[in-house]
């Protein structure tokens, strides 16, 4: 993998009130990689059925740590479903790492979740399910439609605030009350 990061890499999108698309609707999406041929997120605000647990079983990881296993798992977007992602901080490299930005990487090896279940993985670490893609030129496009806003990440709104807070605290990083922008879907 890539180990640098791209133009708007370590970018939050926070989607804005008029996007109705049921899989980016009031979602936050982690930008891990974007170039001429499209991005790549995850999106970190959204839970799925799955837990940490249910992930190891299926893996056949073995953890003792109740905790751990209970930790939910994200639902980080509509493409790859079935193949996970790991947002972690650290400076630790595992076998398929790209660097998002300073103390920010993303792992897609299951060696990082092995490490995890044995008490020695990143310090703070997200787990999806699927990612987000945008063709060549299409989040630019999306962007110049008023569809996202942009904020840089911080470890903070990654790993600390809760996951039904992240769409307004993101939005808050640069003073935007989303709860006042209007939804322009639908009017003439």
């Amino acid at each position: 993998m890539q180990t640098d990061p791209t133009p708007l890499a370590s970018q939050l999108l926070i989607a804005l009130p008029a996007l109705s698309d049921p899989n980016f609707a009031r979602a936050v999406a982690l930008i891990c990689q974007h170039d001429d041929d499209g991005a790549m997120g995850v999106i970190v605000n959204r839970v799925s059925e799955y837990t940490l647990g249910d992930v190891f079983e299926q893996m056949d990881i073995t953890s003792e740590d109740a905790l751990l296993c209970a930790q939910p798992v994200l639902a980080g977007g509509p493409v790859h479903p079935e193949r996970g992602f790991v947002v972690h901080d650290g400076t630790r490299s595992w076998d398929s790492t790209l660097r998002i930005g300073d103390d920010l990487h993303v792992t897609t090896s299951r060696d990082v979740l092995e490490a995890m279940a044995r008490g020695d993985g990143p310090e703070r670490a997200l787990v999806a399910l699927g990612c987000a893609g945008w063709g060549a030129g299409q989040l630019e496009f999306e962007l110049t439609e008023n569809t996202w806003l942009t904020v840089p990440a911080d470890a903070e709104l990654l790993f600390a605030v809760p996951l039904e807070a992240r769409w307004n605290a993101a939005a808050d990083r640069i003073g935007v009350d989303l709860q006042r922008v209007a939804d322009y879907s639908g009017h003439a």
